[in-house]
């Protein structure tokens, strides 16, 4: 009787022991952490996203050990050529055949609008990075699943809308890439322009991927405004800029890139974008932490990166984190620590993600230099402002989301 009342504690004991460790260790589905980077990987917004926004991903599993749990932690791509259909159907297949558990950057609002309802069909956790439509967070929410990390249309509006107002620039026509994302950016920005005492005097709208901005740009120049609000991004931003230079445009009006990240700049040069003034979540020369990412992001894609990467960095990093937190890859579990823990990284200094998914975070006013100014390769920026994430965006008081929409 002595023996096996000792036999059974330590059978208790041992069982006490291993669930501990259990607990420990966590549980992963399928035994894997499978995380999905959808982007354009060839097409007007590769050098926004890209390789780069791959990259980025990959660094962020590098830097949390490679492994969940002692399990591995695998980063798959695939190029959605700008197509929301191709997109849905990569990413269905990704959650439905090859349990990827989380996909990331998204960018383009039509592909990220139907990237999110899907994740909120599947229940499955999806981050919006490059797509800016503001929809994200509003009519088209999916607080369950769906988070928007990097920026959104009000955001763009509110702080450089405001700015060019301010300084003079109370007339405005929009140059608009005819989808989602263009539409919300035109919208939110006349909407702060006027609130701030200026006036909207027009608007035309192109393709996306446009080759030729004479006819559009020649609309611009004949309505007299004195500001040529470019509700586009990627491609088409830097293309509008050049051949507005080209016509003599920009001698007569100023041209205000809404959506301009510093690889667009770099591609139109200096000489061209100096004195634009633009929006930005995250810039690489900011302080010793940036500048010791970049560098070890330039060690690997030869250029800088840009905010869209260091953004896909930040919320990848911040997923996984999530899951050692919760002790299991869950959607749910996954997502109430996402909610509650802070972002302190690289890219972010006590960011949060709201009620509604919107991360919100510092953003920055920016003056590009002049050749003169610029001192080194990728030196391109003036600090102007610093607007409060809680400024910036939206408040949770005015979403439109269904789930907080007053009654």
């Amino acid at each position: 009787m002595k023996r096996k009342l000792i036999a059974a504690a330590v059978a208790a004991c041992l069982a006490t022991g291993l669930s501990v460790a259990q607990a420990q260790q966590g549980k992963l589905s399928d035994d894997v952490v499978r995380i999905g980077v959808l982007t354009d990987m060839s097409g007007v917004y590769a050098e926004y996203g890209g390789p780069g926004a791959v990259m980025a991903a990959k660094m962020a599993v590098e830097d949390f050990g490679g492994k969940m749990f002692g399990k591995e932690i695998q980063v798959v791509s695939a190029d959605h050529q700008n197509k929301p259909d191709i997109a849905k159907n990569v990413t269905l297949q990704w959650f439905d055949r090859d349990k990827v558990d989380m996909t990331v950057e998204n960018l383009n609002s039509g592909v990220a609008l139907a990237v999110t309802a899907l994740g909120k069909e599947k229940n499955k956790i999806t981050i919006v990075n490059g797509a800016a439509s503001a929809r994200l967070t509003n009519e088209d929410c999916a607080p369950a699943t769906g988070i928007h990390y990097l920026m959104d249309t009000i955001a763009l509006g509110n702080v450089v809308g405001k700015a060019i107002v301010k300084d003079g620039g109370d007339s405005w026509f929009f140059l608009t890439a005819d989808y989602a994302f263009g539409h919300s950016l035109e919208k939110d920005t006349g909407e702060v322009v006027k609130a701030a005492g200026g006036k909207v005097l027009g608007a035309v709208r192109h393709p996306l991927s446009t080759g030729d901005f004479s006819s559009f740009l020649l609309q611009a120049q004949t309505s007299g405004a004195k500001i040529i609000g470019l509700a586009n991004a990627g491609g088409d931003t830097v293309n509008s800029i050049k051949s507005a230079a080209e016509f003599g445009i920009t001698q007569k009006q100023n041209l205000a890139a809404l959506l301009m990240l510093i690889t667009d700049v770099n591609a139109v040069g200096l000489k061209t974008a100096q004195g634009l003034y633009l929006t930005e979540g995250w810039y690489w020369d900011m302080n010793p932490e940036t500048r010791a990412w970049a560098k070890r992001y330039e060690d690997r894609m030869k250029k800088k990166p840009n905010s869209n990467h260091a953004s896909v960095y930040s919320a990848t990093l911040h997923y996984l984190n999530a899951v050692k937190a919760a002790g299991t890859d869950d959607t749910a579990a996954v997502m109430k620590k996402m909610h509650e823990m802070p972002i302190n990284d690289m890219f972010a200094k006590n960011g949060k993600i709201r009620e509604d998914g919107r991360m919100v975070h510092d953003m920055y006013l920016f003056q590009v230099k002049s050749p003169a100014e610029s001192k080194a390769p990728w030196d391109y920026y003036k600090l102007k402002g610093t607007v409060k994430g809680d400024d910036a965006f939206q408040s949770l008081a005015n979403s439109r989301c269904p789930q907080f929409k007053k009654s």
